[in-house]
């Protein structure tokens, strides 16, 4: 089984992703981590903040680790904002049976309330550095355009609304 947890930033992807592991025993990858092996070790010549090209560089990597966890009976946790919204089209049945995907998405009210938590807790599994600022407006627009797309794809969304409580169990998935 592969699990696709998706989402913006600063929704919990990563904390989701280690909850996940604790609870299940199963392993997760950051896509981050990929993205930042391949950025430092000269493999790209892209930057951090080429998101747009990223998405299909790093998706063509990501999808054949999830076909090789499949063909071998495994399971792992894949997390990373670089999950495009058609991924399905990049699988035949045999292997989207194995794949459970969820979404992240805070509310625009969630976020005009809880502002200075989010920013606050956006290191709590990854250090993300003193220097680490996220705009407010940029965290409502990538968080309605999650929203969006995974509603266009017919796709589950964890909505993140009232409060911050995000409880997942696999078999809901």
């Amino acid at each position: 089984m592969v699990v696709l947890i998706n989402g913006a930033s600063c929704t919990g992807k990563t904390n989701l992703a280690q909850q996940l592991m604790e609870k299940y025993k199963i392993p997760y990858l950051s896509i981050d981590h990929i993205k930042m092996g391949l950025i430092r070790s000269g493999n790209t010549s892209l930057t951090p903040y080429d998101d747009e090209k990223l998405q299909p560089y790093l998706w063509n990597i990501i999808k054949e680790i999830i076909k090789t966890v499949i063909e071998n009976n495994q399971n792992i946790i894949i997390e990373g904002a670089y999950i495009p919204f058609d991924y399905k089209k990049d699988f035949a049945d045999k292997y989207l049976d194995k794949i459970k995907y969820i979404c992240l998405a805070m509310t625009e009210n969630y976020i005009n309330k809880n502002y200075n938590l989010i920013t606050n807790n956006a290191d709590i599994i990854e250090n993300r550095g003193a220097a680490f600022s996220i705009d407010k407006d940029f965290l409502i627009s990538e968080n309605k355009k999650y929203i969006e797309n995974n509603r266009k794809y017919n796709l589950p969304v964890k909505l993140i609304d009232d409060t911050y409580l995000i409880n997942v169990d696999l078999e809901n998935i």
